[in-house]
């Protein structure tokens, strides 16, 4: 099953609920023990994001070091899977403190008189796009994973995921009114997306899982790479894919799928508080710096 353009692909005729639907599978709620797997989607969204030059370039310019993924992938992972949590499955008291946490943050990412692009981590356009891209990358996770949302959860998902925005500086007004309105908005979108040298250098590792300092031996890495590389493609829409100039065709997709069938196996048989992990865990601990005053970002 190929990763679309197109982020809401549902079925023309909705399942009844409770029975089986396109895939063969029961319907469920859309992060029905999704959220662990979601993390295989991670960088391939970093990609998506980061494919608008204003984001690539405020995050490879970012003054807050703390907060490069090439720097610090371990804090940045943190971080990004923290705010998805609170996003979508925190109370207002979190939301409000996560907002206030990340806003002190991106206060000091702005463009210079030397930067190749104009941008503010307060650009509520930028802001929307990366909200925009989280919503697509938990749609195809659950097409991948589940399948096909029968039409009412769709629209109780979309309407969810307008958090993933407004919990930041997106006004509840700028996120597309609909799912027909999104696919509107995304299509739209992708006219704006390029990808440099420059920022195409600063995301390779990241598609390729490499971690700063740490070095495997030769033939090992090469097939950990090779292996990451392969999800991450996988993952991402064609557009970005170009963009990127990774590779992709027939035997790389039945491979992809193949890997995702027994991922699909492992995450079925697993107790649903493994296959929550790490958000269930993230949010406690969002509840345990707010009370000793750890910085949350």
């Amino acid at each position: 099953m190929t990763i679309s353009e197109n982020p809401v692909e549902w079925p023309v005729s909705a399942p009844e609920p409770g029975k089986a639907g396109p895939t063969g599978r029961r319907g469920a709620s859309f992060d029905d023990g999704l959220m662990g797997v979601a993390l295989l989607a991670g960088p391939a969204n970093v990609i998506m994001q980061l494919a608008r030059p204003g984001v690539g370039y405020g995050v490879l310019e970012s003054r807050v070091e703390s907060g490069r993924v090439d720097l610090h992938p371990i804090k940045r992972a943190r971080t990004t899977f923290t705010y998805l949590a609170v996003a979508t499955k925190g109370t207002e008291a979190q939301k409000a403190a996560y907002r206030r946490a990340v806003n002190k943050a991106h206060a000091q990412v702005y463009s210079t008189d030397d930067s190749p692009v104009k941008y503010h981590a307060f650009d509520k356009d930028l802001q929307l796009w990366v909200a925009a891209c989280l919503y697509k990358g938990g749609v195809d996770v659950h097409r991948l994973f589940v399948g096909e949302l029968d039409a009412e959860k769709a629209d109780q998902h979309y309407s969810d995921g307008m958090n993933l925005g407004t919990t930041l500086q997106v006004p509840p007004e700028m996120w597309p009114p609909n799912r027909a309105a999104f696919d509107e908005y995304w299509q739209r979108s992708l006219e704006r997306v390029h990808i440099d040298d420059t920022v195409r250098d600063y995301l390779y590792p990241i598609a390729a899982s490499r971690v700063r300092g740490v070095k495997l031996p030769g033939p090992i890495q090469r097939r950990s790479e090779d292996f990451a590389l392969l999800i991450t493609t996988g993952f991402l829409p064609q557009r970005f894919r170009d963009e990127m100039r990774l590779p992709w065709d027939e035997r790389r997709q039945q491979r992809f799928d193949r890997v995702i069938a027994v991922l699909r196996a492992v995450n079925d048989a697993v107790p649903a508080f493994v296959r929550q992990f790490p958000f269930n865990v993230l949010l406690k601990d969002v509840d345990r710096r707010i009370r000793k005053g750890i910085p949350l970002v």
